[in-house]
């Protein structure tokens, strides 16, 4: 019998070339790191894992990206977030998209407010220590999802804490009209 030695297992936390890698990715490594570290410790290490590798852009339209699944399924104010989102892409009911969406932890960066063309909405989820999105996440068994939502977004902003206000993250994402036939 010969004694080969296997490939390495592909690691779910390998980033993509010109990325860092963000070890969070990986569900187990994030709970390991959850029963022995303070809560604002293990924010600070995610933020600072998701500040170095950077957003994923692997979905970046709100409506598709499959880290926020389980925020669209959410009701609040009455709806779910993916009617919400439904509804700011046919342009009705403008006057409750900014409410709506700060229910959930969005927050609405730019949008066309036209009756007609594509809404091109600019969108924020706060995935800082006190978000909203958190407790949607939390109850779904999802605890590393802030670098979750980083692969899929198309941009993070991270401001850095200052002795009055602690660190702030946003994940971008888009939402556009559907394509025209």
């Amino acid at each position: 019998m010969t004694n080969k030695k296997q490939p390495p297992a592909k690691n779910p936390a390998e980033a993509p070339v010109g990325r860092a890698p963000n070890p969070f990715l990986n569900a187990e490594l994030y709970s390991r790191m959850r029963d022995y570290t303070e809560r604002d410790a293990a924010f600070s290490k995610e933020l600072k894992a998701i500040g170095e590798s950077g957003a994923g852009k692997r979905s970046t339209d709100a409506r598709k990206a499959p880290s926020l699944a389980v925020l669209r399924g959410v009701v609040k104010k009455g709806l779910p977030l993916w009617t919400m989102l439904d509804r700011i892409v046919e342009g009705v009911e403008s006057g409750l998209w900014e409410p709506w969406l700060t229910a959930y932890g969005f927050e609405l960066r730019g949008v066309n407010y036209a009756k007609t063309g594509e809404r091109n909405a600019r969108l924020a989820l706060d995935i800082s220590l006190g978000s909203k999105a958190h407790t949607a996440f939390a109850n779904a068994g999802v605890g590393n999802w802030r670098s979750l939502v980083v692969e899929d977004c198309a941009q993070v902003q991270i401001d850095k804490p200052t002795e009055k206000a602690p660190a702030k993250a946003h994940a971008i994402f888009f939402l556009d009209a559907p394509a025209q036939a």
